[in-house]
């Protein structure tokens, strides 16, 4: 469907240009947004490398197990239902620091293999449960300390201040988490 409506737009567009006699500007601003795109590929692929290997230097050097240690209060509190030391404890505490980072796409491995953990305690297959909602809801909240996706944007886009997206992105992404968890809590004690 996607698909669809971004064939259609771009159609309407060009129609647009040619009925308008600007099909020359159209031309133009299509491939100046294709160089744009081009290089913020590259800018994010070079961002994506670089914290990629962060966090395998991370994991080799046990700072992450270290992490996770710190977060399983969090992780116990939040997921009753998840007994300690199975697998979906590590691969969430992952998917949480990653999301912590600003690190979307580096969280996406961790939250699919906890997502794959957690259905292995699943009772009633094809049916999220309680920990696998809450799971998700804190993942797609993602509190950010440090929204590196958003600092590299506004800086690839010449933006005076990259970083002072800092406390906005914090407070955003804090009550969103808290507002999400509540209302999984709520809905958890509502719904069997």
């Amino acid at each position: 469907m996607l698909n669809f409506l971004w064939g259609a737009m771009i159609l309407i567009g060009v129609i647009w240009g040619a009925f308008h006699g600007t099909l020359g500007t159209v031309t133009e601003n299509v491939l100046a947004g294709t160089r744009d795109a081009v290089s913020l590929c590259i800018t994010m692929l070079g961002i994506l490398s670089f914290w990629s290997g962060i966090l395998k230097i991370g994991e080799r050097a046990g700072l992450l197990e270290r992490f996770s240690r710190g977060l399983r209060p969090l992780i116990r509190l939040l997921f009753p239902q998840v007994p300690p030391g199975h697998p979906a404890e590590q691969a969430m505490s992952v998917n949480i620091i990653a999301n912590m980072l600003g690190l979307g796409w580096a969280a996406t491995p961790a939250g699919l293999k906890a997502m794959e953990s957690l259905d292995t305690l699943n009772d009633r297959k094809g049916i999220a449960t309680n920990s696998m909602c809450t799971f998700l809801i804190l993942n797609m909240s993602s509190l950010q300390l440090i929204p590196i996706n958003m600092i590299a944007y506004r800086s690839q886009y010449g933006s005076v201040s990259p970083a002072a997206i800092v406390m906005p992105a914090l407070l955003a992404t804090a009550v969103s988490t808290v507002v999400g968890i509540l209302a999984a809590k709520v809905l958890e004690r509502t719904w069997p």
